[in-house]
């Protein structure tokens, strides 16, 4: 009997030896991650389907953050292909050439390192001949490598990273147009994007290239830095934060509201009391909840999600509060995010295979690649930690700045949201006229409408989040400064003039279509605020009341503007 023992305990070993290097030849002995899986065939697991998965691990996770991260690239590259002729191309109203020559000359008149630090793009080394089309280009080949990631839930670094690129390129040139906290939001979203890849593999769970806990806490970390940022913001500015006011206003004033902003604005003022508490609780305390185990790591991420949910029903703000979902999806792991894959879909087979091997102890032995991929992952820890400290000492400073980068590559920034609120809604109003003299008693001024932002009182409030119209948003800011701090405006004014087709293609509505071009155009100020549910003006169809505060910018034709566009180096608008 001793004998028969003895001799079956290196039996078994040999089989586990043997099956180990199975696993290792089996096709998946290649560097860092970079493999073609070869996976047993996952239906021998159908019995499996009702296994619950094991907590802890983020495969799936994986996924869905890959996807996620795919699908906000693809709207934000859309947006660029629909935008970036008429804002930056070769006849915008900002255009990117003009831009990389003045930081060409900046840097010493040569295109070298210190311009691609200034300016990090691939544009520098692109024909300047045809700037549309590189534009172009660039957002074509982002929207098909994002929408592969998106429809396949396959990525590898090479795609990601080449995502990043593309859209650093597009940022760095955009200048005011691509200003906003966002911008570096998903930057630095698809930054952790790479990390979480296999190098060449494009397996969804590529077995020799698990996810890393390093990689998953990057995002988490990246959601606490983004709500401690709103909320610590809002808390040391507007004084409506702290006497809980701020949110009777909100819907109102909010850059482009949609129809349920309309709706909301008139909750009870109990609600919004109540709606500005909640904002402090999920932006101030809520982040907290990711430190304290697996069950309080995922109320965060549910508490975040239903946050933006209502955020997005509520508003137009762009992709944001989209890709604030992300990195707040890396609170839950393989067993929370299952459901999403069905009960006996190919994914959860394979990832029960995967589990049962591991708890065998048969999973496949590290090889070198996997080993510099794990030194890869500590490298990524190390350098998020020291780049997040300038973010905390913000963070913790009485003088916090928001939408803020301290590296040129943006891999680590500050957030924040509506640190002040503003109390009334106002807006510029484009007019023209055909009348020879701007100031006569018969003269007309007729309205040009924006794509979305308020104008027409009866014009339904639009819905088009996760869009985003880049001119209708920067009106807003211009609408509380003055047309010498906003010189763009003068600039669209005189392209109206013209008729010209690249700014009117921005525009909702050209009351001088198939006429002749209009001989003055005006800006005029006004106070915006909805019409009462129910009230007069609301039967009547009207969604807002307005009343004149008086004019934006005088009147203005193309012989007043021209001194004034040659001094800005503008060309002049050519009359159709």
């Amino acid at each position: 009997m001793a004998s028969s023992g003895e001799s079956s305990e290196p039996s078994e070993s040999f089989l586990r030896k043997r099956r180990g290097d199975a696993l290792a030849s089996d096709g998946l002995s290649h560097d860092s991650c970079g493999e073609t899986a070869q996976d047993e065939d996952p239906t021998k697991y159908d019995k499996k389907v009702g296994v619950s998965l094991r907590t802890g691990t983020y495969w799936l996770t994986r996924v869905v953050l890959l996807r996620a991260i795919a699908f906000i690239y693809f709207v934000a590259f859309a947006v660029a292909y629909n935008q970036n002729k008429q804002l930056i191309g070769e006849k915008g109203l900002t255009p990117c050439k003009d831009y990389l020559r003045s930081v060409k000359r900046y840097v010493g008149g040569k295109i070298g390192s210190a311009a691609l630090a200034y300016a990090p793009s691939i544009l520098w080394f692109m024909d300047w001949s045809d700037m549309d089309a590189n534009l172009d280009g660039i957002a074509l080949v982002g929207m098909a490598l994002s929408g592969f990631v998106l429809i396949t839930g396959s990525a590898n670094m090479i795609i990601m990273g080449a995502l990043w690129i593309l859209y650093h390129s597009i940022v760095n040139v955009g200048q005011l147009w691509y200003s906003f906290g966002w911008e570096s939001q998903l930057l630095e979203t698809g930054f952790l994007g790479i990390f979480l890849c296999p190098l060449w593999s494009l397996s969804p769970l590529p077995r020799r290239c698990p996810p890393s806990l390093v990689s998953v806490w990057t995002f988490r970390w990246l959601v606490v830095r983004v709500m401690l940022g709103a909320g610590l913001i809002k808390i040391r500015g507007d004084r409506c934060w702290r006497d809980l006011t701020c949110m009777d206003y909100h819907y109102e004033t909010q850059p482009v509201p949609n129809p349920m902003s309309y709706y909301m604005h008139r909750s009870p003022w109990w609600f919004h009391r109540f709606e500005t508490l909640s904002n402090h609780f999920i932006e101030l305390v809520a982040p907290f909840f990711t430190f304290m185990g697996r069950r309080m790591c995922m109320l965060n991420g549910v508490l975040q999600i239903l946050f933006q949910v209502v955020l997005i029903i509520s508003g137009n703000l762009s992709f944001l509060n989209w890709l604030t979902v992300v990195p707040s999806l890396a609170c839950f792991d393989d067993a929370a995010l299952a459901f999403l894959f069905g009960r006996s879909g190919r994914a959860r087979r394979t990832l029960l295979q995967i589990q049962s091997e591991q708890a065998s102890g048969l999973e496949p032995r590290p090889s070198r690649g996997m080993l510099i991929r794990r030194v890869l992952n500590a490298s990524l820890g190390i350098l998020i930690a020291y780049l997040s400290v300038p973010v905390v000492m913000n963070l913790l400073s009485s003088r916090q700045t928001m939408n803020t980068s301290f590296d040129a590559l943006r891999i680590v920034n500050t957030y924040g949201a509506f640190g002040s609120v503003t109390k009334e809604r106002t807006e510029v109003v484009f007019q023209g006229t055909l009348s020879a003299d701007p100031a006569g008693d018969r003269v007309v001024w007729e309205e040009y409408e924006f794509l979305c932002k308020p104008g027409a009182l009866d014009r339904r409030p639009c819905l088009i989040s996760p869009y985003h119209y880049r001119l209708d948003w920067l009106m807003w800011f211009a609408a509380f400064q003055t047309y010498e701090q906003s010189e763009w405006v003068i600039h669209i004014a005189g392209r109206l003039l013209a008729n010209d087709s690249t700014v009117l293609s921005l525009m909702g509505h050209n009351p001088f279509q198939n006429r002749e071009n209009p001989r003055w155009i005006r800006g005029e100020h006004f106070r915006y605020k909805f019409t009462r549910p129910g009230g007069g003006g609301a039967a009547q169809g009207r969604w807002w009341v307005r009343k004149r505060i008086g004019p934006y910018f005088p009147p203005v034709n193309l012989d007043s503007l021209r001194s004034y566009f040659l001094s800005r180096s503008w060309p002049l608008p050519a009359s159709r």
